[in-house]
């Protein structure tokens, strides 16, 4: 046990890490800055509550009947999603502590997966620690890249770059 909570450690530190620097400098295409920022949040102020938006869309209990009533008069214009908070924080401790603890449990049940395997090397574990990073990416970035239409290269890179990383690590630790 104490070998897999030591695997589990590194290698959530070594997630960390990772995302730390992939937010950086990986993921600002996902993040651009607008010159009209203040116009666009002045317009909004109060007439959204917090939540996620996708603009256009129909209103809720309209039938699929109404469909063409409602996306009709958009097709071929523009239309965007929007996640609306009233209230910006800067309050990065409690965010990086809970991201923290996520990429602790992540490979801890990584290391649980290894566990079952008959037996461990490097090769297997940075080929298995890939595909656990590329199984996520393809169920979650990619399909959400695919419907809404975003940049999801630096979540691909994010699947394959710290998992091949972690899986080297867990490779080395647990084969010793």
């Amino acid at each position: 046990m104490k070998k897999l909570i030591i695997g589990a450690l590194v290698g959530g530190l070594i997630l960390f890490i990772w995302q730390f620097i992939s937010w950086n400098f990986l993921h600002t295409s996902q993040m651009q800055y607008a010159d009209n920022q203040d116009e666009i949040l002045t317009m909004l102020d109060g007439k959204l509550e917090p939540g996620q938006y996708m603009l256009p869309r129909m209103p809720e209990g309209a039938s699929m009947d109404d469909a063409e009533k409602y996306i009709d008069p958009y097709l071929g214009k523009r239309w965007m999603q929007i996640s609306y908070h009233d209230n910006f924080q800067m309050s990065m401790g409690m965010n990086m502590f809970r991201g923290f603890v996520i990429d602790f449990v992540s490979v801890f049940l990584l290391c649980w997966l290894f566990g079952r395997f008959r037996e461990i090397d490097i090769k297997s574990a940075v080929m298995s620690s890939v595909a656990v990073g590329l199984i996520a990416y393809f169920t979650i970035s990619y399909l959400n890249s695919i419907w809404f239409e975003t940049d999801s290269l630096p979540d691909l890179i994010d699947a394959i770059v710290p998992w091949a990383i972690v899986g080297a690590w867990l490779g080395w630790w647990l084969d010793r």
